[in-house]
């Protein structure tokens, strides 16, 4: 437990030290090369670039965590799956992608991670 909480606080770090946050038009200019059915979902986009969620990822390709059309390709777009992506990006978690953990998002509501999650779902090719 001590070394996941250690690991956490490096990570964290890290993130609120490094990278530049994109605005939501630079996530703009990137979608424009994601798949035009995620494009449907324009609040999910939006979300995402009003948050903290570019500072780690990015569209198409990896950053400090997977790139979205990574995690679209990995999962399906049931409602289970969404239900536990949804639950990641609120809570937190780690080794799904490697030993970096993804910073948790308490304030963040369910309904607005959840379109966030449909949006990067609906990048899958």
């Amino acid at each position: 437990m001590k070394k996941l909480m250690i690991a956490f606080l490096i990570s964290g770090a890290i993130a609120s030290c490094g990278g530049e946050e994109k605005k939501p038009a630079e996530v703009k200019q990137e979608e424009k090369k994601a798949d035009p059915l995620a494009v449907e979902n324009q609040k999910g986009l939006e979300l995402i670039g009003s948050n903290d969620c570019t500072t780690c990822h990015k569209i198409s390709e990896k950053n400090i965590g997977p790139a979205y059309t990574d995690v679209a390709a990995k999962y399906e777009a049931t409602q289970a799956n969404i239900d536990t992506l949804v639950n990641k990006v609120i809570n937190g978690g780690t080794g799904v992608w490697g030993s970096v953990p993804m910073t948790p998002h308490p304030a963040l509501s369910k309904e607005d991670a959840t379109e966030m999650v449909k949006y990067i779902l609906a990048l899958k090719k």
